[in-house]
C-alpha cells in the first residue's frame, strides 16, 4: 500500500492506494504552527481504515523548508567562498557571514593557488563567535576538483559531529558549472538544514508511536521526482514547491494527457497552474529562482497566483475582486464551513460558489447570508456580487495561465525528458483539480473556450501525486581522458581512467553509478526508467595535436509515477 500526504496551504490531503484504486483519503485543516500534527492527524484518519502492517512507504511533501525561507525563518549561515580570478565574489553576497577567501581550481581541475588554510581558520573563527553553526563551502570549478571544498570541511569538523553534518559543499549540488547558482544553493540549503532535520525527526518518531517504523519515507521534490528522507536531511533545498510538483504528478496519475494542456490546481489559499507540451510537463531547465536568487534547484515549471477558496472577495467601486488575500481559519469557518454566521463575516470564492449554486459545500446558509450582508454593504446585488465573483476569479486565472504561456513561447521549451525546440504551445484541453474543481468547472471552460476536465478524486490528487511519485536521482559524471581521470561529483567519486576512455564508456558508468547509488540507499530502480540528459565529448588540443579528451555525461531516473489510476473525468 502507497501513502501520500500532501501539506497545502489551507489543507492537508493524505491517501492510500494501489492498484487496484483509493483505499483511504482524508482532508485536515493544515495547522501553520505545527505541520507535524497536521501530518499525524492525516494519518491517524488513514490508518483508521487501512492497517499499519499493509503499508510499504510513504512520499510527503511539505511546504516546511517553503515556508521557513518565505517567512525569513533562515538559520545563520557562514560561507566560505574561493571563487578564484575573473570573478567579483563580492557581488554574489548573501548573508552577513561571507568570507572570500584565497585559492584557485582551474577548468579543468587543476589547483593553480593552494587554499590559504591561515584566512580560513580567521574566517570559521570569526563565524563561530557570532554563533554561527551552519557553514557553505563554494568553489568556483570544485565540481570538477573538490580539494578545497573537502579541505574546508574537514577544518570545520574538529568542533564536533553535528557541525561536520551541518557543512554543505557546492561540488555535492550537482555537476554543472554555474558559480552564483551554486552558491545560493548551498546558502538556502543551509539556512533550512535544521529546521527541515528537527522535522524529519519527529516524523520518524511519530511513525514509530504509529506502528509504521517500517515504512520507507520519501520527500517530494521540485522536479516531480522524490528522494529518501535521509537525502532529503542533506538537500532539504529540493524540497522546496514541492507542492505544485504533488499537483503535476497528480494529474499524470489521474489522466492520461497526450495534447498540449493546461493543469489547474485550486486550492484554499493559490491556484498553481502548469502547462503540458505533448503530455509532458514542463521543467525550469537552469534551475529555479528563490526571491531574487537564481539557484540549481531544477523544477517543474509552475504559476501560483494567490486564488483559491479561501480567498477573499474585495468591491472596489463597481468592481468586484477574489484574492489574493486569503481570509484566516477561524473567519472562514464562520461562513463556509457551517459555524454560525457573523453579520460582518467577509465571503469567500467558496462562498460566492455555494450561492450561486455551483458548490454546495459546509453550510450554504451561512454562506448565503455572507453574502447578502457584504453585498449591502456595498450597495450592490447579492446574486451580482457572487456571479462577479466567480467571473473574476476565472478571469484571473486564465490571465496568469495566458501570461505563463507567453513567457514559456518566448523562449526554449523544455519538457522533462527533452528540449523542444522551436515549439510553440497551444493548449487543447484545461484539467482542474483541488478542492474546488468541480465547482469552477463550467466557470473556467467558459473563460478558456477549451474542453475542460476534472478528473475523478480530483480533490485529493495532489496526495495522490505524492504517492505514486517515483525517485528521480541524477548524477553528473566528468573525465579528463589527458589527466587519465573520471570523476561523480554529487558522489565523492574519483577514479583513474585509460587515454582510450570514450564517451559510450562513461555514459555507461554514469547509468551504472546512478542505478548503484540508489540500490545503496535502498531505492528499488528500473533500469530502463534511466535515462542520459545530456552528452558531450570534446578533443584538447595541444600544439595541433589532440592530447585527450574532455568529456560529460548527466543521467537521471526519468520523472514519472510508479502506476497510473486512469478513468477519465466528468
Amino acid at each position: 500500500m502507497y501513502l501520500g500526504i500532501d501539506v497545502g496551504g489551507t489543507h492537508t490531503d493524505a491517501v492510500a492506494l494501489d492498484e487496484s484504486g483509493v483505499a483511504a483519503q482524508v482532508k485536515v485543516r493544515t495547522n501553520h504552527q505545527d505541520l507535524l500534527a497536521s501530518i499525524i492527524e492525516a494519518l491517524e484518519g488513514i490508518l483508521e481504515v487501512v492497517p499499519a502492517r499493509d503499508v510499504a512507504q510513504l512520499n510527503l511533501s511539505t511546504t516546511l523548508s517553503t515556508n521557513a525561507i518565505v517567512q525569513g525563518k533562515l538559520e545563520d549561515v557562514g560561507l566560505l567562498v574561493t571563487p578564484g580570478p575573473g570573478i567579483n565574489a563580492d557581488e554574489f553576497m548573501l548573508c552577513r557571514d561571507y568570507h572570500v577567501l584565497g585559492g584557485s581550481i582551474d577548468h579543468r581541475g587543476s589547483e593553480i593557488e593552494r587554499l590559504d588554510e591561515d584566512a580560513a581558520s580567521e574566517a570559521i573563527a570569526a563565524c563561530r563567535k557570532a554563533g554561527v553553526r551552519m557553514f557553505g563551502c563554494v568553489g568556483k570549478f570544485s565540481t570538477r576538483n573538490p580539494l578545497h571544498e573537502n579541505t574546508l570541511r574537514q577544518m570545520l569538523g574538529p568542533e564536533g559531529g553535528e557541525i561536520a553534518d551541518s557543512v554543505t559543499l557546492g561540488h555535492e549540488l550537482g555537476g554543472r558549472l554555474n558559480f552564483p547558482r551554486r552558491l545560493a544553493t548551498a546558502y538556502f540549503n543551509c539556512a533550512v538544514w535544521r529546521v527541515f532535520g528537527a522535522f524529519a525527526d519527529a516524523v520518524e518518531q511519530s511513525l514509530a508511536r504509529l506502528g509504521l517504523a517500517h515504512v520507507r519515507v520519501n520527500t517530494l521534490k521540485a522536479d516531480g521526482g522524490t528522494f529518501p528522507l535521509a537525502q532529503a536531511r542533506r538537500m532539504p533545498v529540493q524540497s522546496i514547491f514541492s507542492g505544485p510538483a504533488a499537483s503535476v504528478m497528480g494529474i499524470i496519475a489521474l489522466c492520461d494527457i497526450t495534447l498540449d494542456s493546461v493543469i489547474l490546481d485550486i486550492g484554499g489559499t493559490t491556484t498553481d497552474i502548469a502547462v503540458f507540451v505533448d503530455g509532458q510537463p514542463l521543467v525550469e531547465h537552469d534551475g529555479i529562482n528563490i526571491g531574487s536568487h537564481p539557484t540549481l534547484v531544477r523544477a517543474l515549471k509552475v504559476r501560483s497566483i494567490g486564488i483559491g477558496g479561501d480567498s477573499a472577495i474585495g468591491v472596489l467601486g463597481e468592481v468586484v475582486r477574489v484574492g489574493p488575500n486569503r481570509l484566516g481559519p477561524s473567519q472562514a469557518d464562520c461562513v463556509a464551513e457551517g459555524c454560525p454566521c457573523a453579520d460582518d463575516a467577509r465571503p469567500t470564492l467558496l462562498d460566492a460558489l455555494n450561492y450561486v449554486g455551483l458548490a454546495d459545500h459546509g453550510n450554504v446558509a451561512a454562506s448565503r447570508q455572507a453574502v447578502e450582508a457584504f453585498a449591502r454593504c456595498h450597495s450592490i446585488g447579492p446574486a451580482v456580487l457572487a456571479e462577479r465573483a466567480v467571473t473574476a476569479a476565472a478571469g484571473a486565472i486564465h490571465a496568469a495561465t495566458r501570461e505563463l504561456i507567453a513567457e514559456i513561447n518566448d523562449k526554449p521549451v523544455y519538457t522533462i525528458h527533452e528540449l523542444l525546440e522551436g515549439r510553440r504551445v497551444a493548449p487543447k484541453r484545461v484539467y482542474v483539480m483541488g478542492g474546488p474543481a468541480q465547482a469552477m468547472k463550467e466557470p473556467l471552460r467558459r473563460r478558456f473556450e477549451l474542453f475542460t476536465v476534472v478528473p475523478e478524486h480530483a480533490g485529493v490528487a495532489n496526495a495522490i501525486g505524492a504517492a505514486l511519485t517515483r525517485n528521480t536521482a541524477s548524477l553528473e559524471l566528468f573525465a579528463d581522458t589527458e589527466k587519465g581521470v573520471m570523476f561523480i561529483p554529487a558522489l565523492g567519486h574519483r577514479e583513474n581512467v585509460p587515454r582510450v576512455y570514450s564517451l559510450k564508456d562513461a555514459e555507461r558508468d554514469a547509468l551504472n553509478h546512478l542505478l548503484g547509488h540508489l540500490a545503496e540507499m535502498g531505492v528499488i530502480a528500473d533500469g530502463d526508467n534511466a535515462q542520459i540528459n545530456n552528452a558531450s565529448s570534446f578533443n584538447m588540443v595541444s600544439d595541433g595535436v589532440t592530447t585527450g579528451r574532455n568529456i560529460r555525461v548527466k543521467c537521471q531516473i526519468k520523472p514519472g509515477v510508479a502506476f497510473t489510476l486512469t478513468g477519465g473525468g466528468r
